[in-house]
């Protein structure tokens, strides 16, 4: 059973086998999605990022291999496999891959009253 632009429930999935690099790209997949917030896998060649930015929620950016050199707010910060960096709501930021990496978005929308 699944739904557009999630994973399949109860089953367990290789995160490397959900997302391949793209030589000289970046390539995405949304893993949920709710009003609460999403999850998306991202895998970077190396040399590609996403330019800086800012989300008026906050994210966790989760690295899971290569190496991300990630700016928020002004302050570089290098992050490797198994490490996690959260970028506050409002704070411009942005990633660079120095390796070829993968990383989890995680974003978190504050729900409404």
């Amino acid at each position: 059973m699944t739904s557009t632009g999630s994973i399949p429930v109860a089953e367990a999935l290789l995160l490397a086998d959900l997302i391949k690099p793209t030589p000289g790209g970046i390539a995405s997949r949304v893993l949920a999605k709710t009003s609460g917030g999403n999850v998306t896998l991202f895998a970077f060649d190396r040399g590609e990022g996403l330019s800086e930015h800012t989300a008026p929620f906050d994210a966790l950016v989760i690295v899971l291999e290569g190496l991300l050199s990630l700016t928020v707010g002004g302050q570089v910060v290098a992050a490797g496999p198994g490490t996690i960096v959260r970028l506050p709501a409002h704070v411009p930021h942005a990633v660079d891959a120095t390796a070829s990496s993968r990383m989890l978005l995680v974003m978190l929308r504050e729900p409404k009253a």
